[in-house]
């Protein structure tokens, strides 16, 4: 190294401990700093950063000593003005909050920012305090590191505002509500991705807002083309006899073969399903077959076989492969350790090595040349022998890592395995099915699913009857309600007011004596019992005969009203919908009716009054307003760019106006002060 540069590497190591010392901080460890201070390639990064620094937008004018020359706070507030350049969310004075707050907000976005510590800083804690004692090893690397790539970055932290994902508790996830603002948030974050997606590769795709202009100036023009066209066209057609009706059938044409595409895409995409279902039975038939196979020999014999030979393959990695492995690690560790441990080699060094190697490579081709010619009769009866041996080790150490990788892998798929039962066993509380359970659970499954459809039938019958009886109750009440209301004005008229309610009051003391009249009768035949019993059990048997005989054709008489009382219900609502759909049809002929005899009136006003004279001059208002718009449009865009123009030379010339204004108010100021000091100079001079 340079005298110069280790004075310079001093200078900075020992205002360096100042500044930490003064911080009221402990130091970072001492390794750190001398790698920090020992190492070239920190001047070349510091020059790096200078340089960046110096440059638009940050515009410092630093040199290599005034950059060293800062201070920590002052390291920490350009590092937080670099990272707010890349997120002006961190636009802020760090003299406002406290180091904690600084060096876990510059943490965070680091680590969206995916920034690694260099090597000689391993710990998290020793960069976190070297971060807010503004220690120079850590933030030179970080500046160097954020100034080399900031595009990059800001794309980054602007992507990482909408893609960085709020995760949500399970347990809360249990809330519908929640789970649907989860799944919107989930959605609407897809969303931006594929916009954003879209809108790179349009910012790559090479097209301008120029060409997107002219472009939809065209595509404006040709849709105000097309538009006149249609009304040509529809001029032409009012004059041909069933028009609506061709254009009817147009429409529904269109309609069906826009459905006949689409049914022919279902099919292809049902072909390519089938497709892809027959493949996959093809590899499930061929997992069954080796499974069969499998069960087939699974004997004492070739399990031991398999042992046997899975026990020479572990004896192998034992015994030849691993020590071999941890032997070259060794040995790659050793020379790894003695090139850390020398000194750093320049490229003269490099050179030197190089010229060296090359010297001992010729040496030991000579070496291996002479041995070949002395010892050639000998050893050419080995040497076929020999690179065999060679092959198939080396076909044995390939298989037997082919192996190893495959047992890795089929354990990682175990372990896999077992984690999703345990899911599924921690979700449900039950064990996960195989074999012959499951197919039993399924047929259980599809019995249960049987039932509930009959079930449910049932109950979609029971509802409907349900609401039928509810209607028939109604119209029954409604009916009683008119009928009660009819007989009390034909009671009102005839003058007998109140005799239906007598009647009522008759028929219930009349109910209330033939009550007491059982009773009675109830407390004769008691009394009476002990003498007519034999008589009595006569008579009962035939009335319970001719009861039942009575009641059996009560109930058929009874399905037989029900029935018919059904039907009439039916009858009647098919009625009562018909008749308002007549009334509606009617009131649709008459409103047409009107609307054709008032749009073929002779007079112009009552034309005027037609509805379709009015969506005639809304349309053409619509579409005149829609063209002074348009043209509108088009003459702002015309004049946008010299309104821009003209507005930013009034805005220049009023910064002009303003310097001119403080340069007169400073001059103003200067000669006073003159003034001033001239009269009191002359004052003094009196005196």
């Amino acid at each position: 190294m340079h005298p110069s540069q280790e004075f310079y590497g001093l200078q900075r190591f020992t205002y360096f401990i100042t500044s930490v010392l003064l911080s009221g901080f402990s130091p970072l460890p001492l390794s750190l700093l001398q790698d920090y201070f020992q190492d070239p390639i920190m001047s070349d990064q510091i020059k790096s950063i200078v340089e960046k620094l110096n440059k638009e937008p940050f515009k410092k004018n630093y040199n290599l000593i005034t950059f060293d020359s800062l201070e920590s706070m002052q390291l920490l507030q350009l590092l937080n003005d670099v990272l707010g350049e890349i997120d002006p969310k961190h636009v802020v004075d760090i003299r406002e909050e406290m180091p904690e707050q600084t060096a876990k907000r510059m943490l965070s976005l680091l680590g969206i920012l995916k920034y690694k510590p260099p090597g000689s800083i391993t710990d998290l804690s020793t960069f976190r305090q070297g971060l807010v004692i503004g220690s120079k090893p850590v933030i030179h690397p970080v500046l160097y590191w954020l100034l080399q790539r900031t595009n990059e970055l800001k794309k980054r932290a602007y992507l990482a505002r909408f893609l960085i994902k709020l995760e949500v508790p399970a347990e809360f996830l249990q809330d519908d509500t929640v789970a649907d603002t989860n799944k919107q948030y989930e959605d609407l974050m897809e969303a931006f991705k594929n916009l954003h997606k879209e809108c790179e590769q349009l910012k790559t795709s090479g097209f301008s807002t120029a060409e997107i202009r002219r472009d939809i100036t065209a595509m404006e023009e040709e849709k105000d083309q097309l538009i006149k066209r249609v009304e040509r066209l529809k001029k032409r057609v009012e004059t041909v006899q069933n028009h609506q009706r061709m254009l009817e059938i147009a429409r529904q044409l269109r309609v069906e073969k826009e459905r006949e595409e689409s049914l022919a895409q279902q099919k292809q995409e049902q072909k390519n399903q089938l497709f892809h279902a027959e493949q996959r039975l093809q590899r499930v038939q061929l997992q069954l077959k080796d499974m069969q196979h499998a069960v087939v020999d699974s004997k004492p014999e070739s399990l031991m076989k398999r042992l046997e030979e899975e026990i020479k393959f572990n004896s192998y990695l034992c015994s030849e492969k691993f020590p071999r492995e941890l032997e070259s690690k060794k040995q790659s560790l050793y020379f790894l350790q003695k090139v850390v441990s020398e000194p750093a080699m320049g490229q003269s060094d490099l050179n030197e090595l190089e010229t060296k190697i090359n010297e001992v490579n010729a040496q030991i081709n000579q070496l291996i040349e002479k041995r070949m010619m002395k010892y050639e009769p000998i050893d050419s009866k080995f040497s076929m022998y020999r690179q065999q041996a060679s092959i198939i080790s080396r076909k044995k150490e390939a298989k037997a890592e082919e192996l190893q990788a495959a047992k890795e892998e089929m354990s990682n798929m175990e372990r896999q395995m077992l984690q999703k039962a345990n899911q599924a066993r921690e979700l449900d509380g039950t064990e996960v099915l195989k074999g012959d359970e499951f197919k039993r659970y399924v047929n259980k499954l599809r019995s249960k699913n049987t039932f509930y459809k009959k079930k449910r039938q049932e109950i979609a019958e029971i509802t409907a009857e349900y609401g039928i009886l509810q209607r028939t109750e109604e119209l029954l009440k409604q009916r009683h309600e008119a009928i009660q209301q009819q007989l009390q004005a034909i009671e009102d008229k005839k003058g007998i007011s109140g005799y239906s309610y007598t009647q009522e009051e008759l028929e219930r003391v009349s109910a209330a004596k033939s009550e007491m009249d059982e009773m009675k009768g109830r407390t004769l035949d008691n009394m009476s019992e002990m003498e007519l019993t034999q008589e009595c059990d006569g008579k009962k048997g035939q009335y319970d005969s001719c009861a039942a005989g009575l009641e059996s054709n009560r109930s058929t008489l009874e399905q037989e009203v029900k029935g018919l009382r059904e039907e009439c219900i039916q009858e009647e609502s098919c009625y009562h919908h018909t008749n308002c759909m007549k009334k509606n049809l009617e009131i649709q002929l008459q409103r047409a009716k009107d609307e054709m005899k008032t749009y073929v009136s002779p007079d112009p006003q009552d034309r005027r009054k037609a509805i379709r004279e009015q969506y005639t001059r809304m349309i053409l208002e619509q579409e005149n307003l829609g063209k002074k718009l348009r043209e509108k449009q088009k003459a702002v865009r015309e004049s946008h760019g010299p309104n821009m123009k003209q507005a930013k030379m009034w805005r220049d010339f009023e910064q002009l106006m303003e310097c001119k204004r403080e340069c007169f108010l400073k001059q103003q100021n200067q000669t006073s002060v003159g003034q001033v000091i001239q009269e009191g100079g002359e004052d003094r001079l009196v005196l």
